[in-house]
């Protein structure tokens, strides 16, 4: 009774002292003096030694481990010698910083031996870490600023460096290839190409990282002297020294320049005294770079001119590399100047540019500061940050489809930046009425408007670089040419073959777009075609020196960067490669050549409305109609020779006479070629080869086709009739095969011709039509417009594009099984006019529903970048969607060896260091010798939930003796990091999916399996002689401890999570796919989703699908399409994929990628070519399905309710009541049960290319026992009622005579009470020692021990 008050009042006032005590300790434990703790527990920096390679790369790591809050470590690539180029990036809160935060870098140690800014960017890191929350200064730095520090460029150059060595060696100076990196980046006044990759990998890596960014500021730190040098660092006569290269932005890189050297106790006095040149002076200690001497390709130079950062060169000691005693004064020399700089970010003008309507970000608008010849553009949010001086400036910004906005007199001040928000107002009209009353106006016929005078589109202040290569290509120097740009711009280029000529010469074509290799929705494609009579060859010569003018302006010249971000352009230099090839120089009016090898006139050879072509189809006729059926083009010109003039539809008539042929939009084509003429002065001129041809006149350079000559079978023509093309054909000369000396008079007379009509594609009116159920995208819905006879058609997006004359319009969207929608329009003479169509069906909705109790509807709207989505996975799963994306990849992976279980765990870590964003890296456990089993997530939100998002997972090496599967995983995480933010699509996915590799199950065993044992069981399983898919026992078959410790990993790791939406399998043996189940006496319940999953592997695979595994062992087996089940195959128990669908309830497919175990490591990169289309495509098919969101009727989300697929398959909705279920395509039936609803029941429609989205509303369940609710409440509350008035009689009665006994009662409690206490406490310390034993009995060994602490 003492011992269980004294507790019970120990209890009661515990809560009272464990506050006051709290309150008095609270002080001593702030967060400040934690900090101070931990500060003084860390070792000092003794300022006295230089960090080598391994020391720095601890070094940063250390630190990043003790600031995640502050501190982000990455990796830029690789040296020459394989080491990594650290950059550190310092910012608060760095996963949550806000995009508008300003860029600021520091490099060091560019030259190997110049080391001394190599240890003051270290002394930076730490003084800045170690400022952050104490010092007010450094805080507010961290907080508004995103600041990276690469210590070392030159990592190979430092190692072979020696301390003391104040003049540097060349070996030392450059990298491991002995090449300047401050000599090796594209310089403006030398054209070359880019840097080779091989020689410079640091240069390569550095600009790939400068394009991914936007830097806004940025200091070069160099040694040798004591001076802030400033662009250009050269000039176009690279004069040796003495010739001040002037940027246009050279006040503000003063002002900059400045900022750096007045804090410098040394640098500012303008007097170095180096004992080399104790007479070098540079006044206020800065200098013009290339005044100082001259230095191409150097780095500052490509950060101003290319990366829209402005960047200063500073050096900051006599000698390069001094003894280590003297960095504690280097460091003190250099220490304000660096913060100083680094706070000279913040100056000059800063802002956002957005839409004035719905006032979103313009990102990549431009902002133009008057008398200044250099522009910037906004960020992603429309943010700008602009350096300029004190001073008044007018400040511009333009943006595509808006208004321009100056502001003017905007004032600079010492100190933080001006303030400014530019609104722009856009320019492009919307669909002014649905009132389908009004009949579309006549519009003016082209040839009856005024023709503006030229106002010359190129900026004032901006001239284009021209082409330098004028001469005749003949086929082999036009390959060689075309190769070559698109090796030196393979980010703006795609060069690709429609077919082969007669004589097998390639039709190639080039494509010029900021995403080559994509259709992207809603952005037009163009094209222009040469030389299709072969000795017409001026528009072959004119396409190659376009090809070369935009590749060589694009990022320069804001006109071309604009036209090929906004416009797919294809260039087919050669229709008639052949003919050209029997073409002679100086033909004036011959034929020689004119026909293909076949001798057939390919612009007499396509099909004609009026006419029967008798002649056969020609291969490069065939190859060109199948070329326009494959893109969605828009607009197109094709480019003859033989008088000068601009041809448009139709090309002939019925009768066959030369008589005008007026096409239904006859004024549009009016206007087109109109905009080519105008800009050529002779053409426009009308009278263009008197000499030859006296009496031809065309008004404005322009004629119809056939009141000029009669044309059956012509290109132009059939292009109008059969595709959604608009095409002219251009006469571009009186002389048709001409001097090559004439050539750059000819580029002269046509450039500005050539783009003004690439721009006229994003005239008229364009949009999308969708359906108004689901909002997909309709594919082939008609656009017509009222009063002109002629329909275009919707791509496979939904995206059309309509040229059209300025003027009001109706128009009309219809398709088949769909209510035609109409618009009034007004279109002007801006660029297009975006009308959008949603169509509803006429049909029955697809989502059917039982006894109206269901509510299926589409979820909330869907935002922009979801519906841009639903169009990527609906482009990747067209025929040639796939491989478009691999075309526009980078794949620069080499697979040269197996990689044992040491290096794998290397090359994991480096994943995850090198791309820290989106990895997560952790042991799912242990194998038997203490291997880890690694899983890599890959997600823009690493290890964080996401379930709205689908979940996969790929699995390999569950044999150790098939390790294929294991290389093939890993670089496949590679590919997937180097595409992240490089690659659109690759991007999308890893934003919208969780992809978890797990490359390596088995690591023992695989440390025995031998290369080249293909038919090998050693290695196979693991280190107890367990073959691990024979030991995924179920749940009821016994203890877990049964079961293998890699597989206890798997399935507590992954499987029974129950959040994965699909697994993939690697394993070896054959060339198949098996679905689940292994086990033969099992039933296979929805087996065509099953099976379809493995079809779409199989599909995606070059030889899988084929049916022939062709191995050794089994030569004639035949598996139909390549997939088959796993029971059939070779059927056993307790596999991984069984488990994995009847407890993780997750299909799993697996997946034999070569007859031989473990084939020579030669055959890796054949293997992965093989299977990275496959593997991507399970990305893709991962967002198929039916996706949706159980909720209840007041809105709240219902989780883990239960969904039920086809009456048998059953999957749990997640956390917010999310649920996504992979399904074959076709009808389903869903159930949807949750405790306390009605149970919901519907049909829904899977497609083949993207995911049905549904909703479900649930109801409360209104009946209890299977009765209505109301009669159950009635009976239960009249029951209720009897029993309390049975109750209180009862007490009543028993009241009376208790009282008798109370005496006795009390003394029997008493003793009770005594002897419950001493129960108490036996029973104590019975749970005491019961609790002992239990833990005692759960870890009998060590190894055990160990397994259990790792979860």
């Amino acid at each position: 009774m003492a011992v269980s008050s004294r507790l019970r009042a120990l209890l009661s006032v515990l809560p009272a002292l464990l506050l006051a005590v709290s309150g008095l300790l609270s002080p001593l434990v702030s967060p400040a003096h934690i900090k101070k703790a931990m500060e003084e527990a860390a070792p000092a920096e003794s300022y006295s030694r230089y960090y080598h390679y391994p020391e720095l790369t601890e070094l940063l790591r250390s630190l990043t481990e003790h600031h995640p809050g502050l501190a982000r470590l990455s990796s830029l690539g690789q040296s020459v010698k394989g080491r990594e180029l650290w950059a550190l990036r310092l910012t608060a809160d760095p996963e949550l910083a806000p995009a508008d935060r300003p860029q600021f870098k520091y490099v060091g140690n560019m030259h190997g031996d110049e080391a001394v800014s190599r240890q003051v960017l270290i002394y930076l890191t730490q003084h800045l870490l170690g400022g952050y929350g104490t010092d007010p200064r450094i805080t507010r730095l961290l907080n508004n600023t995103d600041i990276y520090i690469v210590p070392s460029l030159n990592p190979d150059g430092f190692e072979v460096a020696q301390e003391g060595d104040c003049h540097g060696s060349k070996q030392s100076r450059e990298n491991a290839n002995e090449i300047d990196l401050n000599r090796s980046f594209p310089d403006q006044f030398n054209k070359g190409g880019s840097p080779d990759g091989k020689q410079v990998p640091e240069v390569v890596a550095m600009m790939k990282w400068i394009r991914a960014n936007r830097f806004v500021l940025s200091g070069n730190l160099h040694g040798g002297t004591v001076v802030a040098s400033y662009p250009y660092d050269d000039s176009d006569l690279h004069q040796e020294v003495g010739l001040y290269s002037k940027s246009a932005d050279d006040k503000v890189f003063q002002y900059l320049a400045r900022a750096y050297a007045s804090n410098h106790p040394i640098m500012k006095t303008g007097h170095p005294s180096c004992k080399d040149d104790p007479s070098e002076a540079f006044p206020d200690g800065i200098t013009n770079g290339a005044k100082w001497y001259d230095v191409p390709g150097g780095m500052q130079d490509y950060n101003y001119i290319w990366g829209n950062c402005f960047e200063v060169t500073f050096e900051l000691s006599c000698c390069k590399y001094p003894m280590a005693s003297e960095l504690r004064d280097e460091w003190e020399n250099n220490r304000e100047s660096l913060i100083k700089f680094m706070e000279m970010v913040h100056i000059g003008a800063k802002g956002y540019v957005r839409d004035s309507v719905s006032q979103k970000g313009l990102e990549n608008a431009t902002i133009s500061v008057a008398g200044i010849e250099h522009n910037i553009t906004a960020g992603i949010l429309g943010n700008f940050q602009r350096l300029l001086a004190p001073g008044k400036y007018n400040i511009t910004a333009i943006a595509t489809g808006y208004e321009p906005l100056t502001i003017s007199d905007v004032e600079v001040i010492e100190g933080p930046a001006t303030v400014l928000d530019f609104l722009l107002h856009p320019t492009v009209s919307v669909a002014v009425s649905d009132d389908p009353q009004q009949t579309t106006s006549s519009p003016r016929s082209a040839t009856e408007l005024s023709v503006p005078e030229k106002t010359g589109n190129v900026p004032p202040h901006h001239q284009p670089t021209q082409p330098q290569d004028f001469r005749h290509h003949h086929y082999p120097d036009m390959e060689i040419f075309l190769r070559r740009y698109n090796n030196e711009y393979p980010n703006i280029t795609h060069l690709y073959s429609v077919g082969k000529s007669v004589d097998s010469r390639e039709l190639y074509v080039m494509e010029i777009s900021d995403n080559p290799g994509v259709h992207e929705p809603g952005e037009p494609e163009f094209k222009y075609i040469g030389n299709m009579h072969g000795n017409e060859v001026v528009g072959r010569e004119l396409l190659l020196n376009l090809i070369e003018y935009l590749c060589k302006n694009y990022g320069t010249d804001p006109e071309i960067t604009q036209l090929v971000d906004s416009t797919r352009i294809h260039i087919m230099p050669s229709m008639n490669p052949d003919g050209y090839e029997k073409s002679q120089e100086g033909d004036r009016d011959g034929v020689l050549g004119r026909n293909n090898s076949n001798n057939y006139d390919l612009n007499r050879n396509f099909p004609d409305q009026f006419f029967q072509i008798t002649d056969p189809p020609q291969p490069e006729t065939l190859a060109v109609m199948s070329w326009l059926k494959t893109y969605p083009f828009v607009l197109s010109a094709n480019l003859h020779g033989g008088s000068l003039v601009v041809n448009y539809p139709y090309d002939d008539d019925e009768k066959g006479v030369s008589m005008y042929s007026k096409s239904p939009d006859d004024a549009l084509f009016q206007q087109l070629a109109l905009s080519y003429s105008k800009e050529n002065n002779k053409m426009f001129s009308g009278s263009p080869c008197e000499d030859i041809y006296p009496n031809e006149k065309f008004l404005n350079g322009i004629t119809n086709g056939a009141n000029w000559y009669n044309v059956p079978g012509g290109m132009q023509d059939w292009n109008y009739l059969k595709t959604n093309c608009f095409e002219l054909t251009i006469e571009l000369g009186c002389v048709k095969y001409p001097m090559a000396e004439d050539l750059p008079a000819y580029w002269e007379s046509n450039h500005r011709s050539l783009i003004e009509f690439i721009k006229q594609v994003h005239k008229g009116i364009k949009g999308f039509v969708l359906d108004a159920t689901d909002k997909s995208s309709i594919l082939n819905a008609t656009i017509s417009v009222a009063d002109i006879n002629h329909q275009v058609t919707s791509d496979k997006a939904g995206d059309y594009w309509r040229l059209l004359v300025p003027g009001q319009y109706k128009v009309t969207a219809s398709a088949r099984g769909y209510i035609p929608v109409t618009k009034r329009v007004n279109v002007t003479e801006g660029d297009a006019t975006v009308v959008n169509f949603t169509l509803a069906r006429s049909g029955t909705n697809v989502h059917k529903e039982e006894g109206g109790k269901v509510s299926m509807v589409e979820p909330e709207m869907l935002d922009p970048d979801t519906k841009e989505f639903e169009k990527l996975i609906k482009d990747l799963s067209d025929e040639n969607g796939m491989a478009q994306l691999l075309m526009s990849s980078f794949d620069d992976i080499r697979l040269s060896r197996y990689r044992p279980y040491n290096d794998l765990s290397q090359s994991l870590r480096g994943l995850n260091l090198n791309y820290p964003s989106i990895t997560n890296l952790a042991s799912l456990g242990q194998s038997l010798e203490y291997r880890q089993i690694w899983s890599l997530e890959i997600s823009n939100k690493p290890n964080c939930s996401e379930p709205e998002e689908p979940k996969i997972r790929f699995v390999a090496g569950i044999h150790g003796n098939a390790p294929v599967g294991t290389e093939l995983l890993l670089t496949f995480a590679e590919y997937l990091c180097l595409n992240y933010r490089k690659n659109s699509a690759i991007t999308k996915l890893i934003d919208r999916t969780r992809i978890v590799i797990v490359p390596l199950v088995n690591p023992d065993g695989r440390e025995l399996a031998k290369e080249k044992d293909c038919t090998s069981n050693v290695g196979q399983n693991n280190a107890n002689g367990k073959d691990l898919d024979a030991d995924f026992i179920s749940n009821s078959s016994g203890p877990v401890g049964e079961r293998e410790k890699e597989t206890n990993a798997i399935i507590e790791g992954l499987i029974l999570k129950q959040d994965f939406t699909l697994s993939v399998v690697l394993d070896g043996g054959s060339v198949l796919v098996t679905y689940p189940f292994d086990n033969p006496v099992h039933t296979v319940e929805h087996k065509e989703t099953l099976r379809h999953l493995a079809t779409v592997y199989a599909t995606n695979h070059p030889s899988i699908h084929l049916g022939h595994p062709g191995c050794p062992n089994k030569s004639e087996e035949n598996i139909p399409g390549g997939v088959i089940s796993g029971a059939e195959w070779r059927g056993h128990q307790g596999s991984m994929k069984d488990f994995s669908v009847t407890y993780g309830h997750c299909p799993e497919i697996t997946v034999y990628t070569s007859c031989c175990l473990f084939p020579s490591s030669g055959l890796l990169p054949h293997l992965w070519e093989e299977n990275k289309k496959a593997l991507i495509s399970m990305l893709v098919e991962v967002h198929k399905g039916v996706r949706g969101i159980v909720k209840a009727e007041n809105g709240k989300p219902v989780p883990k309710a239960t969904i039920i697929l086809n009456e048998d398959v059953r999957v749990f909705t997640k956390e917010g009541g999310y649920f996504h279920i992979l399904l074959a395509p076709g009808f389903h039936n869903i159930n949807a049960i949750a405790e306390g609803y009605q149970e919901q029941r519907t049909q829904v429609l899977v497609r083949h290319d993207a995911a049905s989205p549904i909703q479900i509303i649930f109801n409360m369940d209104n009946r209890i026992f299977g009765l209505p609710r109301e009669l159950v409440v009635t009976v239960a509350g009249a029951t209720l009622s009897a029993l309390l008035l049975t109750a209180c009689i009862i007490w009543c009665v028993c009241s009376i005579s208790s009282n008798r006994h109370k005496d006795g009662f009390h003394r029997l409690r008493q003793h009770n009470e005594d002897y419950e206490d001493e129960i108490r406490l036996m029973s104590t310390g019975s749970k005491k020692s019961l609790l002992s034993s239990e833990f005692q009995d759960e870890t009998d060994t060590e190894e055990e021990t160990l397994y259990t602490s790792k979860h």
